[in-house]
């Protein structure tokens, strides 16, 4: 809403807040010379275009001199630093000042080369990053700076962080979750839809090449179209995308029997045992310790804890089944490369989850994650932990009492915000399956249930 309340003042009435934009005859320069100082980003989209070419006037206020009270962003400064990892060679990596360490992890997490590594950290000349540490605040990162990327010891956490990324890694280029809206992962259609090809007659091309026109009756004109039709096809709806053939990298992946270990392999560093089958009919048993993963003697009937190659250790799951398998190393490889084609809005998950409407009959096949998902909840421990249960009300109002008198406070705000009200909502549907499924009792259970 814009009040206009003399010729030189405009206030914009934007949910209570009133930013002011002074209108002079130095409009035009005062705004030029403000759009250059100031570059705004989004952190979590760097590859995206600049989209500071897209604020609205009224968002900027430009610098005075002579008024103490107007706010300015500044600007954001943005280089080129290398990153090292283990076992290949060093590379360039754009960021920004405003970035966390954290969001360079989930780029090295994403990254093709280095997508199969989840449990590390990164040193700048010796020293460890704090996750949530922006670049600017780190003293000695500048331009042409090189961060190392450490492996660290493993946990059962991270053990099973590093197992579950490298089982969605090989199912990447499935369209089972984002049909089903699993996992935070939804259905999308434009790389189907720009890449669509048009059929075209014959008759139609050399008609054009003739200079003759063209007329709707050449063409020929799908079956489900045809008016009058009885039954109406939905399978038309579907892309292409959904007749590829799936790409398999093992028979099976899953969490041994022997699990968990006794007291006395925990004391020599066991976590998890793991059981993997291969395209070579190999059936194997490994244990992931502290120091990474292993092939042990463990057969389905005897438990042999010791290693079949002595300091055989992989610290990543990728590279000890990349030296068992030729066929795991060939085919994984393939998915990693078509996965890296899609745009990386498809490939990350999305907080906020899309269910489709319509889906096509995929195959069922066996999945030991998606077996002990209803069991547990995956990771996230922290919202079942006694004497910690979100205060959701009290979340929602703290967030709305954040500051937003200028931009980059107004994306803070308005993120926390988002971030609450999706938990909420994963909460409540969690909430409202497990009433159904009847693992939450009631709190009258002798009424007569509705």
């Amino acid at each position: 809403m814009m009040k206009r309340l003399d010729e030189n003042i405009i206030y914009h009435d934007d949910q209570n807040d009133l930013i002011k934009t002074r209108q002079d005859s130095d409009n035009d320069d005062a705004t030029t010379s403000t759009s250059s100082a100031l570059s705004v980003h989004d952190v979590s989209f760097n590859n995206c275009p600049d989209q500071s070419s897209n604020l609205n006037a009224s968002e900027i206020t430009p610098i005075n001199p002579n008024s103490s009270n107007e706010l300015v962003v500044l600007p954001e400064i943005s280089f080129n630093i290398r990153v090292q990892s283990p076992g290949l060679d060093s590379f360039d990596l754009s960021v920004i000042s405003s970035e966390l360490v954290q969001e360079i992890h989930q780029v090295l997490m994403d990254k093709q080369e280095t997508c199969h590594r989840t449990c590390f950290s990164l040193q700048l000349d010796g020293v460890i990053l704090d996750n949530f540490s922006e670049l600017k605040n780190i003293d000695g990162l500048k331009e042409g700076s090189v961060l190392k990327v450490v492996e660290e010891q493993y946990t059962v956490r991270e053990v099973r962080i590093h197992v579950r990324h490298i089982n969605e890694l090989i199912h990447a280029c499935d369209l089972n979750d984002l049909y089903n809206g699993t996992n935070n992962y939804s259905l999308c259609l434009v790389n189907d839809i720009n890449n669509s090809e048009t059929s075209v007659s014959p008759n139609n091309v050399v008609n054009r090449r003739n200079g003759a026109e063209t007329n709707g009756n050449d063409s020929i004109v799908p079956e489900y179209r045809i008016p009058n039709q009885k039954e109406i096809l939905l399978t038309p709806l579907f892309t292409t995308n959904n007749k590829i053939n799936r790409l398999n990298c093992l028979k099976t992946l899953s969490y041994s029997e022997w699990n968990p270990p006794n007291g006395s392999r925990k004391l020599h560093g066991d976590l998890v045992y793991l059981k993997v089958t291969t395209y070579e009919d190999k059936s194997l048993h490994i244990t992931a310790c502290t120091k990474g993963f292993y092939v042990s003697q463990t057969t389905d009937e005897k438990f042999v804890p010791k290693p079949v190659q002595p300091k055989a250790i992989h610290h990543s799951l990728v590279d000890l089944l990349n030296n068992i398998s030729p066929i795991f190393k060939k085919k994984f490889r393939v998915i990693q490369r078509k996965r890296c084609t899609k745009h990386p809005f498809e490939r990350i998950q999305i907080p906020f989850q899309i269910h489709p409407w319509l889906s096509p009959r995929f195959e069922h096949i066996i999945d030991h994650f998606r077996a002990e998902d209803p069991n547990i909840n995956k990771l996230d421990h922290e919202d079942h932990m006694p004497g910690q249960v979100r205060d959701w009300n009290e979340e929602l109002q703290i967030t709305k009492e954040l500051p937003k008198k200028n931009l980059p406070e107004r994306l803070i705000r308005e993120r926390a915000m988002f971030k609450v009200h999706t938990d909420f909502i994963s909460a409540a549907v969690r909430g409202s399956q497990a009433v159904i499924d009847g693992n939450v009792m009631a709190i009258n259970p002798g009424e007569e249930s509705k």
